[in-house]
């Protein structure tokens, strides 16, 4: 599995967040600037067009296809049922009739006298997009959607699978080197989100799973346990359209890893907050990280400064490739002159001293800031 650099991975108790929701067509809005939304409210909607299915009528009637119009019951617009009759030869003394019925149900959109084939568009999928945390809207895009803001803490990982969700964060763990176990999932813990340390294993995502729970977000996971949840090798570009029934957060990397203390007591003075959260990850270009976040409007949020972070001496980051992926530490110096790597190319490197008091030196592409 590949990792790619990012410029900062933020974990903060206060921070002012914007979420833009959006349709993939055209549609309505509900909701208007300045309104008050729950994460769980629909703010647009729209329809997605059903699927086409082409039936050779010709071929069913045995006639030619510049005639199919002699014999379709049915014309352009008008609506159809699955296996109801729509073309039918007059046959012989009116015995002997050719019928030719419809596949699918929905409506005819058009019929070819070249092809002999007619194509019946089924039903449009309603689809709805939520607000996804509780805030404000800040924005109205016309026919698209909506801006929603929200002030909070804000928790990205490093890396995550299934798609938004939203719930109660749970923590049922006392330490962030504490693994997360089928014992400590239980009914409690169905519609929430479960906070763990250091490794969630397989046997406690499966639980999870059967028992309802929303997301668990967690330091690591072992690379072979999640391919057996998944049930395929996942794939390097983007992750958050998996179907696995909850979503899942990994905070540190691959492997058994503690939970960062900061982020590890974040999320317990959070303990039974409402929660956001997403597992989609991209690691190419517009980088995407995987994410939890808890509305907080009491929260003071100092004032955002425009620039993007520095790597310095003294910033707190994180390795994403091997053999140090996930591992944290702080800049101790920034050589200024090019290191040759194995594979002889020259980079700009950075030295590193990781939690244990060991110390690397890594090239600048391979750590993230942590803000």
């Amino acid at each position: 599995m590949a990792h790619a650099y990012t410029p900062g991975l933020k974990v903060t108790g206060a921070a002012v967040i914007r979420k833009t929701r959006l349709l993939p067509l055209e549609g309505e809005v509900l909701v208007e600037e300045g309104q008050r939304v729950r994460a769980e409210e629909p703010v647009a909607r729209t329809n997605l067009p059903g699927d086409v299915e082409m039936i050779n009528v010709a071929n069913a009637l045995s006639v030619q296809p510049g005639d199919i119009r002699r014999y379709m019951l049915k014309r352009e617009g008008d609506r159809v049922e699955e296996g109801e009759v729509i073309a039918q030869t007059k046959g012989l003394f009116g015995l002997f009739r050719s019928q030719c019925r419809s596949t699918v149900s929905g409506t005819i959109e058009s019929i070819s006298e070249v092809t002999g084939q007619v194509l019946i568009r089924k039903p449009p999928t309603p689809i709805e997009v939520n607000a996804y945390v509780d805030g404000a809207v800040v924005e109205v895009i016309p026919r698209r959607g909506a801006v929603i803001e929200t002030k909070g803490a804000l928790i990205q990982g490093i890396f995550g699978v299934g798609g938004e969700s939203i719930g109660e964060l749970k923590v049922v763990v006392s330490s962030p080197d504490e693994r997360l176990t089928p014992d400590l999932i239980d009914g409690s813990c169905s519609g929430k989100v479960v906070v763990g340390g250091s490794l969630v294993t397989y046997e406690a995502l499966i639980k999870a799973r059967e028992i309802g729970v929303r997301g668990i977000v967690v330091g690591g996971v072992d690379d072979f346990d999640l391919r057996r949840f998944l049930g395929y090798d996942i794939g390097v570009a983007i992750t958050g359209s998996e179907e696995i029934g909850l979503t899942l957060v990994i905070t540190e990397g691959f492997g058994e890893i503690r939970m960062a203390d900061r982020t590890f007591e974040l999320l317990k003075s959070l303990d039974g907050r409402k929660a956001s959260v997403n597992g989609a990850t991209q690691i190419r270009a517009g980088v995407l990280r995987p994410e939890v976040i808890v509305p907080l409007e009491e929260v003071e949020v100092e004032e955002e400064r425009e620039s993007e972070p520095r790597l310095e001496v003294g910033v707190r980051v994180r390795a994403i490739r091997e053999p140090y992926f996930g591992r944290i530490g702080v800049v101790k110096s920034l050589p200024v002159e090019l290191r040759q790597l194995e594979t002889e190319s020259k980079v700009r490197v950075v030295e590193v001293e990781f939690e244990d008091g060991t110390t690397a030196v890594l090239p600048r592409a391979n750590v993230e800031i942590i803000e």
